[in-house]
């Protein structure tokens, strides 16, 4: 399973504004977390995802199975996702342009953080798992 960071540049000040639009009572989640090919055929899942917030940066950490560019293509298709970057479109600091599939791509591969290190119990080798 792999985690990945997507950032965003959003103005300062509008903190409370941002949680708002992804708060449980306004954010429509994914319709499923399967990610499925043009045919159907089930490719990866979305296993998590958490948003942070602070002074003029968010990230988002998305956890998922198979390949970052099939999560990004998967979310580019939600309706909830569409919405909420509608509404926070006033709020970055970058205007950027998710409203096609190749937008939103684009976006991700231009947002997405180095990753450093993905540590997790699945990584431990078996004889410190053991001991545990």
């Amino acid at each position: 399973m792999a985690t990945a960071a997507i950032t965003y540049k959003i103005k300062t000040g509008f903190e409370e504004e941002i949680a708002e639009i992804f708060s449980a009572s306004n954010f429509k989640r994914a319709g499923s977390p399967i990610i499925r090919d043009e045919n159907g055929n089930e490719i990866g899942r979305i296993t998590a995802t958490s948003l942070f917030i602070k002074d003029d940066r968010m990230v988002r950490f998305i956890t998922f199975e198979g390949t970052l560019e099939d999560v990004g293509r998967h979310m580019a298709g939600q309706d909830g996702v569409q919405e909420a970057e509608r509404k926070l479109a006033p709020y970055l600091a970058e205007p950027r342009d998710t409203t096609t599939v190749e937008g939103f791509l684009t976006y991700f591969r231009n947002s997405s953080m180095r990753v450093l290190s993905q540590l997790s119990v699945d990584s431990l080798p078996p004889e410190i798992l053991d001991k545990l």
